[in-house]
């Protein structure tokens, strides 16, 4: 997502302490929106991250009728009337640069009897959508777009759909698997979804809550669409794991540092950079551990340490698929080889996060070999300022800012503004513990 002009310069602070709160998790912000848009009944959702993202989001629903407005800061209300209340757009729903807003919505849409076509920014346009157009016309729906609804803008023409089917995903993507989870809402009996590993199971809980059969065994999903709409249910949105993750990453490394991340939703089906980190060394505890709204939530408190590199992939990848630029940057810094491996996926996000990545980390003077789904880096690096772009991508501003607070002297980020896609104040943050010595619009 290109945001425009925006260049931040970053040093790295001699010291990095403090406490931040992390901002709602944008998976669930998407589909406390969507479940309850479709849902009958009063939902308030409180800690809504309000980002570009969601604001794709909410925009597209509102323009399929549904009735949401803002309750107080980080908090909106849905009046739901049920899936039939919804009614034909009078325009094209505009995306933005949110893969979940399209993959999700073209689900939901698939089964209602309306004509919608979906489109987004250039590079949500570049990104594929015949993982979720070829398990929908399974279903039963009537789908199109460009290059056979491989790529966008995509055409619905929703209708009825089929149940009794057994989708098996190529790739484990909790947007794919949400996607035919909320067709098969409309379905004439259950369905079935399996993925090859499991991932994030946000859309699971969510419609559990809401009255759907769910049974999870595994990758291996089965919804039974309720006998009539779903139950609206309010929502506490917990601090968003992807969002905290630059801080722990930048914690762990630091020489000098101590950071208290509060109310942080540590899914099982997310926590994966916690896993990788600790089997590295790394000194992170998890505090006052409780439950909200169904997810688990707990307090971060990262500290530094000397890691050493290890080998990731298998189960643990959709786990930690938005943090493995992450893991990267940290086994630069830590002893030894460090190999991420099955992460095609990478390559199909906001940018080929593979190639991207690579770029950044050889910039500040890493060593990386790239491979086809993954890469290889040398640990015992020295970390050098350096220019270096965000190629309109929020999570490799993040790792381009990370790194600068590691590296020696100064480093200018271009396209510092992609981070309002998931995380608007990242920047204030940033300065606020020291690091940011100016940010500019050119």
């Amino acid at each position: 997502m290109s945001t425009g002009l925006h260049s931040a310069a970053v040093h790295r602070p001699s010291r990095l302490r403090g406490t931040i709160a992390i901002p709602g998790d944008k998976s669930i912000s998407h589909r406390a929106l969507i479940l309850n848009a479709l849902a009958r009944g009063r939902a308030h959702i409180d800690g809504f991250l309000d980002a570009a993202d969601t604001r794709s989001t909410l925009a597209c629903l509102r323009a399929l009728g549904a009735h949401i407005e803002p309750a107080s800061a980080g908090a909106v209300v849905v009046h739901g009337a049920g899936r039939a209340s919804l009614h034909e757009p009078e325009d094209v729903l505009d995306c933005g640069n949110s893969g979940t807003t399209m993959r999700l919505l073209t689900g939901a849409l698939a089964g209602l009897p309306m004509f919608a076509v979906l489109t987004g920014d250039a590079s949500l346009r570049r990104r594929p959508m015949d993982r979720i157009v070829q398990p929908l016309r399974a279903l039963g729906a009537e789908l199109s777009g460009r290059a056979d609804g491989r790529l966008p803008p995509l055409v619905v023409r929703g209708g009825a759909l089929r149940g009794g089917q057994r989708i098996e995903s190529r790739v484990a993507s909790a947007q794919v698997k949400s996607s035919i989870l909320l067709a098969a809402l409309a379905a004439d009996g259950p369905t079935t979804v399996v993925e090859p590993e499991q991932s994030r199971d946000h859309t699971e809980r969510m419609l559990r809550a809401m009255g759907a059969g769910v049974t999870i065994d595994g990758g291996t999903v089965t919804l039974t669409p309720p006998a009539g709409d779903l139950r609206a249910v309010d929502v506490t949105v917990p601090g968003d794991i992807s969002t905290a993750a630059p801080w722990i990453v930048a914690a762990t490394l630091h020489p000098d540092a101590e950071l208290l991340l509060t109310g942080v939703g540590v899914n099982p089906t997310r926590t994966g950079l916690l896993d990788i980190l600790w089997s590295m060394g790394a000194a992170i505890e998890l505090l006052e551990e409780r439950e909200s709204g169904g997810e688990p939530v707990a307090d971060l408190l990262v500290r530094s340490a000397a890691l050493h590199g290890v080998e990731v992939g298998g189960a643990l990848v959709p786990r930690a698929i938005d943090e493995l630029p992450l893991v990267a940057l940290a086994g630069a810094l830590a002893s030894g080889e460090t190999l991420i491996r099955d992460a095609a996926e990478l390559r199909v996000k906001e940018s080929d996060r593979v190639a991207t990545t690579a770029e950044m980390l050889r910039a500040f003077g890493v060593t990386v070999e790239e491979r086809p789904d993954g890469m290889r880096v040398r640990g015992g690096a020295s970390l050098r300022g350096a220019a270096v772009g965000s190629s309109g991508d929020h999570r490799l501003a993040m790792l381009g800012a990370v790194a600068a607070l590691l590296a020696e002297g100064e480093t200018a980020i271009d396209d510092s503004g992609a981070v309002a896609v998931s995380y608007p104040d990242f920047w204030r943050e940033l300065a606020r513990l020291g690091g940011v010595q100016e940010s500019l619009r050119g």
